[in-house]
Order: C-alpha cells, then structure tokens, then sequence
C-alpha cells in the first residue's frame, strides 16, 4: 500500500523515484499548451461577409498551431500553420488579416497544438464524418507526442 502511495504522489508531480539501484526521473507537465483562443471580438460574436478577422491565442509553451475552420456545411479547411513562441499573439501576424466568405452561419475555429511541425502532406481540410480519426492522421504524421485543440466559435451573417 504504502508504495502504491508513493508512485501515485510520484505520477502527479516532476520526481525522481530509485528502486534497488535502479533511478527513474520524469516531469509530468499538467500545464496546457493554449491558455486562450477567440475571434478578435470574443467568442460567438458576430461579422458579416466581406469582414476581417483576426484571433488571439496565447500559448504557455511553444509549438506549431493549425487554424482550422469548420464552415456551417461542415466543411473543414486549414487557414495557416505557424510556428509560435510562447506568449499571446494576433493572427494572422502583421497587417494581413482573414476576410470573411459565405457560407453564412456558425463557423467553429479549432486551434490545433503540436510540439513537432506538422507534415505537409497531411491536412485537415474535407469533410469529416469522424474529426478525431482524422486529428489522428494528422499528429502520427508530424510525429507529436504532445498536442492540444482549442475551439472557438463565431457567426456570419
């Protein structure tokens, strides 16, 4: 009993554990990568086609991000891929910003965390009958052993 304690207080925390001569170190990291993602105006809020968007994210370690939106016809495609440090950041960078198409309707944004860069011949974009089998496609291809998705939402009129 008392070693079963030992390794569950040793699971929830960064430990070193030595058994018979034997050490074993590891760092659980319980911190999410994407602290905060939303429209510019906040989550479920409004534009109208022909509109800019743009996003804020904040990350709490670096890492490659995915944009991707899935269209009222559940359509999904990828908006852009980067490479971000930590911190909180505007995207699209810089001065260019996403102009808004129809179809009208509620667009979900999924954010898409992965430590290591996502392959290029892997995409999300289609329509999916099953978004995790796909997501899944997706990180075996870039090789990420760690990622996170964050969605947000917004409507087109």
């Amino acid at each position: 009993m008392r070693l079963l304690w030992v390794l569950l207080v040793g699971l929830l925390s960064a430990c070193t554990i030595t058994l018979e001569g034997v050490t074993l170190s590891y760092r659980l990291d319980l911190t999410p990568a994407i602290l905060r993602f939303e429209p510019d105006r906040g989550a479920g809020a409004s534009y109208f086609v022909g509109e800019e968007i743009r996003f804020l994210l904040t990350l709490g370690r670096p890492g490659w991000v995915s944009l991707v939106v899935i269209d009222p016809d559940g359509r999904a495609y990828e908006l852009d891929r980067f490479y971000l440090e930590r911190g909180t950041h505007v995207l699209p960078p810089g001065a260019y910003r996403y102009r808004l198409i129809p179809p009208r309707g509620l667009h979900r944004v999924r954010a898409v965390y992965t430590e290591a860069p996502p392959a290029d011949r892997v995409r999300l974009e289609g329509v999916f009958t099953d978004w995790d089998a796909r997501l899944r496609v997706y990180l075996e291809a870039s090789g990420a052993r760690g990622y996170q998705v964050a969605e947000t939402h917004f409507y087109l009129y």
